[in-house]
């Protein structure tokens, strides 16, 4: 997939607003998928893109996290977590089976599908660039900062 124009997709996101990829072109567009609102890893990971959120927009890059919870609770977590970027609703994994991002996972003991925590960056002619699946939460962020910057 890498160095591929990702089809365009809409996906309702928090703020009442819904999410155009198509509508981004000529930013950098940083999308993360995460598991689940509120859990120890995903809501540690939104804490590093929030912290780094300015110098993201410093280089003209848009965030967007993407998880299969509801509206409600993507803007209780967003609210909680005073994150300054939205957060999709893909309740119906129609953008995960996009990016290829559902997976059989082991949850205490047993199979169960759910998000491969994932992040991909997409340049500002729509190309995928860079895709980093299955990742550590420390350091992550500053990563993708770091790649960001070099485009």
């Amino acid at each position: 997939m890498l160095d591929t124009k990702v089809p365009d997709f809409t996906l309702p996101a928090t703020s009442g607003l819904s999410f155009n990829l198509a509508a981004q072109a000529g930013k950098i567009v940083v999308i993360y998928f995460y598991p689940k609102d509120s859990t120890p890893g995903c809501t540690t990971e939104g804490q590093n893109f929030r912290d780094l959120y300015n110098e993201f927009s410093a280089v003209d890059a848009v965030i967007l996290g993407i998880s299969r919870d509801s509206l409600k609770s993507h803007e209780n977590f967003k609210a909680k977590q005073a994150f300054p970027f939205e957060l999709g609703s893909d309740a119906d994994e129609a953008v995960c089976n996009l990016f290829g991002v559902i997976k059989q996972k082991m949850m205490y003991g047993k199979q169960c599908r759910g998000i491969e925590r994932s992040t991909f960056v997409i340049d500002r002619t729509g190309m995928l660039r860079r895709e980093w699946r299955g990742l550590k939460v420390p350091g992550h962020v500053q990563e993708v900062l770091d790649f960001v910057k070099s485009l």
